[in-house]
Protein backbone atom coordinates (compact mmCIF):
# COMPACT_ATOMS: atom_id res chain seq x y z
CA UNK A 1 0.00 0.00 0.00
CA UNK A 2 1.22 3.43 -1.02
CA UNK A 3 1.99 5.95 1.48
CA UNK A 4 0.84 9.16 0.18
CA UNK A 5 2.27 11.84 3.21
CA UNK A 6 5.61 10.19 2.68
CA UNK A 7 8.03 12.66 4.44
CA UNK A 8 11.49 10.66 3.55
CA UNK A 9 12.45 9.61 0.07
CA UNK A 10 11.83 5.88 -0.81
CA UNK A 11 15.19 4.45 0.86
CA UNK A 12 14.12 6.06 4.09
CA UNK A 13 17.04 8.31 4.03
CA UNK A 14 15.62 11.86 4.69
CA UNK A 15 13.60 14.48 3.45
CA UNK A 16 12.91 15.01 -0.36
CA UNK A 17 14.27 18.54 -1.76
CA UNK A 18 15.88 21.10 -0.18
CA UNK A 19 15.29 21.91 3.46
CA UNK A 20 15.17 25.36 2.84
CA UNK A 21 13.22 27.09 0.07
CA UNK A 22 15.55 29.52 -1.78
CA UNK A 23 14.55 33.27 -2.24
CA UNK A 24 16.03 33.50 -5.87
CA UNK A 25 15.30 30.33 -7.58
CA UNK A 26 18.83 28.63 -8.69
CA UNK A 27 21.03 30.39 -6.15
CA UNK A 28 20.90 28.55 -2.61
CA UNK A 29 19.82 30.20 0.24
CA UNK A 30 22.98 28.68 2.39
CA UNK A 31 26.71 29.73 1.40
CA UNK A 32 28.44 26.01 -0.28
CA UNK A 33 31.52 24.78 1.96
CA UNK A 34 33.30 25.58 -1.08
CA UNK A 35 32.24 29.12 -0.98
CA UNK A 36 32.83 29.72 2.85
CA UNK A 37 36.44 28.17 2.24
CA UNK A 38 36.80 30.80 -0.79
CA UNK A 39 35.40 33.45 1.61
CA UNK A 40 37.97 32.55 4.51
CA UNK A 41 40.91 32.37 2.07
CA UNK A 42 39.90 35.86 0.43
CA UNK A 43 40.26 37.57 3.78
CA UNK A 44 43.14 36.24 4.56
CA UNK A 45 45.03 36.48 1.19
CA UNK A 46 43.50 40.47 1.12
CA UNK A 47 45.16 40.96 3.95
CA UNK A 48 48.71 39.82 3.98
CA UNK A 49 48.75 41.09 -0.24
CA UNK A 50 48.26 44.63 0.95
CA UNK A 51 50.56 44.25 3.85
CA UNK A 52 53.47 42.58 1.31
CA UNK A 53 51.98 43.81 -2.24
CA UNK A 54 55.27 46.77 -2.91
CA UNK A 55 57.73 43.47 -2.43
CA UNK A 56 55.50 40.87 -3.63
CA UNK A 57 54.85 42.33 -6.79
CA UNK A 58 52.13 40.79 -8.96
CA UNK A 59 50.62 37.46 -7.50
CA UNK A 60 47.62 35.41 -8.27
CA UNK A 61 45.78 33.26 -5.67
CA UNK A 62 44.16 30.69 -6.29
CA UNK A 63 41.89 27.85 -4.86
CA UNK A 64 41.47 24.25 -6.33
CA UNK A 65 39.76 21.45 -4.55
CA UNK A 66 43.07 18.92 -4.89
CA UNK A 67 45.75 19.06 -6.42
CA UNK A 68 47.43 16.46 -9.17
CA UNK A 69 49.12 13.70 -7.89
CA UNK A 70 51.39 11.29 -9.84
CA UNK A 71 50.29 7.78 -9.34
CA UNK A 72 53.97 6.80 -8.06
CA UNK A 73 53.22 9.59 -5.69
CA UNK A 74 54.88 8.31 -2.12
CA UNK A 75 55.17 11.41 0.41
CA UNK A 76 52.00 13.28 2.16
CA UNK A 77 49.01 15.11 0.24
CA UNK A 78 50.25 18.76 -0.59
CA UNK A 79 48.35 21.81 0.67
CA UNK A 80 49.21 24.46 -1.77
CA UNK A 81 51.69 24.93 -4.87
CA UNK A 82 53.72 27.90 -5.45
CA UNK A 83 55.08 28.65 -8.88
CA UNK A 84 57.15 31.69 -9.31
CA UNK A 85 56.14 33.92 -12.21
CA UNK A 86 58.74 34.44 -14.72
CA UNK A 87 58.96 37.76 -16.94
CA UNK A 88 55.63 39.31 -17.48
CA UNK A 89 54.25 36.02 -15.65
CA UNK A 90 52.32 36.55 -12.33
CA UNK A 91 53.41 33.97 -9.49
CA UNK A 92 50.87 31.61 -8.65
CA UNK A 93 49.79 30.32 -4.92
CA UNK A 94 47.19 27.89 -4.92
CA UNK A 95 45.81 26.28 -1.89
CA UNK A 96 44.25 22.67 -2.20
CA UNK A 97 40.62 23.11 -0.46
CA UNK A 98 40.18 19.19 0.78
CA UNK A 99 43.45 18.65 1.53
CA UNK A 100 43.25 21.36 4.15
CA UNK A 101 39.69 20.75 5.20
CA UNK A 102 40.68 16.97 5.67
CA UNK A 103 43.33 18.04 8.30
CA UNK A 104 40.95 20.40 10.32
CA UNK A 105 38.54 19.41 13.36
CA UNK A 106 36.87 23.38 13.30
CA UNK A 107 36.25 25.64 11.90
CA UNK A 108 38.88 27.83 13.99
CA UNK A 109 41.15 25.32 13.02
CA UNK A 110 40.36 25.73 9.73
CA UNK A 111 41.01 29.40 9.76
CA UNK A 112 44.70 28.92 11.39
CA UNK A 113 45.59 26.36 8.70
CA UNK A 114 44.63 28.23 5.87
CA UNK A 115 46.56 31.21 7.69
CA UNK A 116 49.70 29.40 8.30
CA UNK A 117 50.10 28.02 4.47
CA UNK A 118 49.31 31.17 3.20
CA UNK A 119 51.78 33.18 5.42
CA UNK A 120 54.27 30.46 5.00
CA UNK A 121 54.18 30.40 1.27
CA UNK A 122 54.54 34.31 1.44
CA UNK A 123 57.60 33.97 3.44
CA UNK A 124 59.20 31.59 0.95
CA UNK A 125 58.18 34.32 -1.86
CA UNK A 126 60.04 37.46 0.57
CA UNK A 127 62.44 34.98 1.79
CA UNK A 128 61.83 35.92 5.53
CA UNK A 129 60.82 34.38 8.24
CA UNK A 130 56.78 34.07 8.30
CA UNK A 131 56.59 35.17 11.97
CA UNK A 132 57.60 38.37 10.22
CA UNK A 133 54.96 38.52 7.31
CA UNK A 134 52.02 37.97 9.66
CA UNK A 135 51.52 38.66 13.69
CA UNK A 136 49.27 36.32 13.95
CA UNK A 137 51.49 33.16 12.46
CA UNK A 138 52.39 30.30 15.08
CA UNK A 139 49.40 31.18 17.57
Amino acid sequence: MEDRHRTRDRRGRGMRGPAVTPRRPGKPERRTQRERFDALVLGIVTDIDERWSDRLGLVEYAVEDTPLIPDDWSGNVPLSSLVRGTGTQATRLVLFRRPIEHRCETRSDLEAMVLTVVVEQVAELLGIEADEVDPRYGE
